[in-house]
């Protein structure tokens, strides 16, 4: 049977003249161990191994003592009782000084409540476990800048200009945000420019201050139309659809608040017979009949050479047979392409996953037959790619401003309607200045339409996803007859 035994230490504090107890833990043979107790007397209040009480003397060292010798017949009970539901193996001198600690200091072996987290630190765990493609991971940025400007602006506001104390320490929780937050918040969206204007002072601060482990970013305000406040009010809700699925919090602050649709103006794309005038353009006959300062403008611009130009002037061409976004695009390497056999005929068909779709409840695969000009331009530059990848690609911002010039030296000028994302309003503008690679998708797509009696054929190639009004209606159909829609765009 455990035994605890109690002796005094030989050093005295000069300044209390306090002295530590001692304690030996004994069982037989099993152990014999030592340890300070962390509990301290003066020497003449303790004899024959316990804390005595003098009670004829008067004074605190009356309460004190008392308190002390209570406290060793707890710590005694304690260590008994830890003794006895612990296996002898295990009871050695660390484990009798850790149970003395933790009955003197039992705050410190409490179990620690999780940290709670910022909306930041959430946002960005989101993007960890989500793995978004590189724009919307982007747009998710902007929406997290937003929202640590708002929350500046409002404890600005509340603090200094309405002197509200309910809201002057106001911070976007996502336990406490409330429906009246967040049309609040796209309302300071959609007002945000203006206000920096009325408080150009206090929107120095929040284009700098941001909080820690947010970037920066590009610090410049703009208008913003009401397509981009959808996106953005979309990307929120997301985000807290996550946070629900995940037991974040059981906070759902966009009940009972109605987005909104985007509104978009009327898709414009080439022909196919202006895509094949951009196939077949001599670029560098073109760019030689410039003068020197158009050269010198164009290379700035567009940020590559000529040899460059060259060849993304080819992906682009690419990218118009099959279809797919930018960011697909520039991941497909030949493992993308397989071979199947229909009616007695090869074909290569290119299959991917579209990254904007990966995280639906079903997987959507697209599956686009190569026509031989496509094919062409693959094994032309088969093996050129350091990376294994198709093409020799350069940046998505990059390719964006190269097509604009292939554009320009191809004569492809004409004007067509564009949206004005800001003020909705329809604008006319030269083609070579808004094209883009999602024009190549668009071609695609819009040539592709109007040759097929089921525009539902399309969606299985573009990889649109199962529910999408335009295709949702069929979900298997044959590469032969997708092969035939190729050849009719071809």
């Amino acid at each position: 049977m455990a035994t605890i035994y109690k002796r005094l230490s030989k050093r005295v504090q000069a300044d209390t003249g306090l002295t530590e107890i001692l304690l030996r833990l004994r069982n037989g043979k099993d152990y014999d161990l030592n340890a300070k107790s962390g509990i301290f007397v003066t020497p003449d209040n303790f004899r024959n191994g316990e804390i005595v009480v003098n009670r004829r003397k008067v004074g605190n060292d009356i309460q004190f003592h008392e308190s002390q010798r209570k406290k060793m017949d707890c710590l005694c009970v304690y260590v008994l009782q830890q003794v006895t539901g612990t296996q002898k193996e295990y009871i050695n001198a660390d484990w009798f000084k850790l149970q003395i600690d933790k009955f003197n200091h039992p705050d410190k072996y409490q179990p620690k409540a999780p940290e709670k987290k910022s909306v930041y630190q959430l946002i960005e765990e989101y993007l960890s476990k989500k793995q978004f493609s590189y724009d919307h991971t982007k747009a998710i940025r902007v929406l997290e800048r937003d929202i640590a400007r708002y929350e500046g602006f409002v404890r600005f506001y509340n603090s200094e200009i309405e002197k509200n104390s309910d809201r002057k320490d106001f911070t976007f929780d996502v336990d406490t945000v409330t429906k009246a937050d967040i049309e609040d918040f796209l309302d300071y969206l959609r007002n945000e420019y203006e206000l920096s204007k009325e408080y150009p002072k206090q929107f120095e601060k929040l284009l700098t201050a941001n909080p820690v482990g947010i970037g920066r970013g590009i610090q410049k305000l703009e208008v913003r139309g009401e397509n981009t406040i959808i996106k953005l009010a979309k990307k929120l809700k997301a985000f807290f659809v996550w946070l629900n699925d995940t037991d974040k919090t059981s906070n759902r602050p966009f009940e009972g608040i109605e987005i909104g649709t985007e509104k978009f103006g009327t898709p414009y794309y080439i022909s196919i017979g202006e895509r094949n005038t951009i196939a077949e353009t001599d670029l560098k006959a073109r760019f030689d009949l410039l003068d020197k300062d158009q050269q010198k403008d164009m290379i700035h611009h567009c940020q590559c050479q000529l040899s460059t130009l060259e060849q993304q002037r080819d992906i682009f061409i690419f990218q118009c047979f099959i279809g797919c976004r930018v960011g697909d695009l520039v991941k497909l390497t030949d493992k993308n392409i397989i071979s199947e056999v229909a009616n007695g005929q090869e074909i290569k068909i290119l299959v991917y996953t579209p990254h904007k779709t990966k995280d639906e409840s079903e997987t959507v695969q697209a599956r686009i037959p190569l026509h031989p000009k496509a094919l062409a331009l693959i094994e032309k530059y088969s093996g050129v790619d350091a990376k294994g990848r198709l093409f020799p690609f350069i940046t998505p911002q990059r390719y964006n401003s190269a097509i604009k010039a292939i554009f320009t030296l191809s004569g492809i000028t004409r004007n067509v309607e564009v949206r004005n994302a800001k003020t909705g309003e329809n604008e006319l503008h030269p083609i070579n200045e808004v094209a883009s690679s999602h024009l190549a998708r668009r071609t695609f797509v819009g040539n592709a339409y109007f040759k097929v009696s089921d525009p539902n054929i399309i969606g299985k190639m573009s990889g649109h996803v199962d529910g999408s009004r335009a295709f949702k209606r069929y979900r298997k159909i044959e590469d032969t007859t997708l092969q035939n829609v190729i050849n009719q765009i071809g």
